[in-house]
């Protein structure tokens, strides 16, 4: 274990490491981009360092553009695009891609499903062409479909069920979104899982999986001009979706009051205490209050130099955990998360109050200037070391790209980092961190009898 004055050496390093990337943040690397006929977008970043593409395509559909009922359908989708085309045996994507050097996998959120493949430069149009024979040509029998329904379901009981972290972590976001579907998991709830039908599945397929509502993105070894070709023969032939559906979902009212909810589990080992704020988004924002988040969260909680870190781990020895973090990705909105696990000795209710009290002081004074300083560092620094592997320049370019951001808005993000404010960051922190707007939860053990 690291103590004191080892963690304020490292601490010095990655803030010289910040403040040496920061001088160079506003070079963060553009794509070259164009569109084919049929709506495909596709991004290019170009790596010559290494004979090897990172290819991903992104789905403007996830867990939210569900249909009322059938939760886990997005995820699902993302099992059954590996059962197999006429041209592609059930299970051969995965074993074709590995013979070929490389590797692949896919994961859904609420607002997209993204397949990707990490294969040298040469074996690129094999993965093209498989891609795009899966995007239209996907075939599952009913005794497929009933069988991976079966393994899904066996996954959320694994992951979630058995969880008690997770099952608290379901509890607290259905309650901060009661309404509007970020309040539904990903996965699903099992109850609606067991009732997917096939007929429902294929719809959900038909509709969104097209051309024109995805966005292809290929880093490495190559540029627009090389790919434009290999992106016409492939995916330019697909037919788009007509009347593509418009993404629009309820809203919550506004919260009147706080909430908690615990939960108690014999398998809980060590209590811990959390909270999530609902708050705004990149997606949802109309100005530069997603940025200004961003640095107040990372002051408040995003480091061992973070306020919350300092206060309950290192000063008052309450706690061997502390620390806060903002989703604030979201198309629909985004959410803030404070948490702290307890030493031994110490309650969750102490735990809880010296949370409150370190930002009940954060929002009265707002940050120091080095505060400031050091988050913008922070975060910039983060931007700058992404351009050194592919496969996160393809992740942050997708992600943005299908969650209603621009490439301008990916390119001038560290720049527009730089720019925030300390009265930025003093008004969206008062403005997130509402008590009255936030849920709070306890995991504790299960009391003994």
């Amino acid at each position: 274990m690291v103590g004191g004055v080892g963690q304020r050496f490292i601490a010095a390093c990655l803030a010289l490491l910040a403040l040496t990337a920061s001088a160079h943040a506003r070079e963060f690397i553009r794509p070259e981009t164009f569109t084919l006929r049929n709506g495909l977008q596709v991004v290019v970043i170009t790596d010559r360092r290494a004979p090897v593409v990172t290819h991903m395509l992104w789905y403007r559909v996830g867990a939210a553009d569900e249909p009322r009922g059938s939760s886990g359908i997005a995820h699902f989708f993302e099992h059954l695009m590996f059962k197999g085309t006429r041209q592609i045996a059930p299970g051969e994507f995965s074993r074709t891609v590995a013979r070929n050097g490389g590797e692949d996998n896919a994961f859904t959120n609420w607002d997209y499903t993204a397949y990707f493949e990490r294969i040298a430069r040469d074996r690129l149009e094999l993965v093209m062409r498989m891609e795009a024979d899966r995007m239209r040509n996907l075939q599952f029998s009913d005794e497929t479909f009933a069988s991976e329904r079966d393994v899904i379901a066996e996954e959320r009981r694994q992951r979630v069920d058995n969880n008690p972290g997770a099952v608290l972590g379901e509890r607290m976001r259905a309650m901060l979104w009661p309404h509007h579907p970020y309040g539904t998991p990903v996965i699903g709830w099992l109850h609606e899982i067991n009732a997917l039908d096939r007929e429902t599945a294929l719809e959900f397929y038909r509709t969104w999986y097209a051309p024109n509502n995805a966005i292809l993105v290929v880093a490495g070894d190559i540029d627009a001009a090389e790919l434009r070709p290999l992106a016409e023969r492939h995916y330019g032939r697909l037919r788009p979706t007509r009347n593509l559906p418009a993404r629009t979902w309820v809203t919550d009212p506004p919260n009147v009051g706080p909430m908690r909810v615990t939960h108690s589990d014999a398998k809980v080992r060590q209590p811990s205490f959390s909270r999530l704020y609902r708050a705004i988004s990149y997606g949802t924002d109309t100005g530069r209050q997603a940025h200004a988040l961003d640095v107040a969260i990372e002051i408040l909680g995003g480091s061992e130099t973070s306020r919350l870190y300092r206060a309950l781990v290192e000063e008052q020895r309450i706690a061997v955990s502390a620390g806060a973090s903002a989703s604030s990705s979201g198309l629909g909105g985004g959410s803030v998360s404070v948490w702290a696990t307890p030493v031994e000795g110490v309650t969750l209710e102490q735990v809880e109050r010296a949370t409150d009290a370190v930002i009940a002081t954060y929002l009265r004074d707002g940050p120091t200037e080095a505060e400031l300083t050091r988050a913008r560092n922070l975060l910039t620094a983060n931007a700058v070391y992404s351009r050194d592997s592919q496969e996160s320049l393809a992740n942050i370019y997708g992600a943005s790209l299908a969650q209603g951001e621009s490439i301008d808005d990916v390119v001038n993000w560290p720049a527009d980092i730089e720019a925030v404010t300390r009265d930025d960051v003093a008004a969206i922190a008062r403005q997130t961190l509402d008590i009255n707007a936030s849920v709070t939860g306890w995991l504790m053990p299960e009391a003994e009898e």
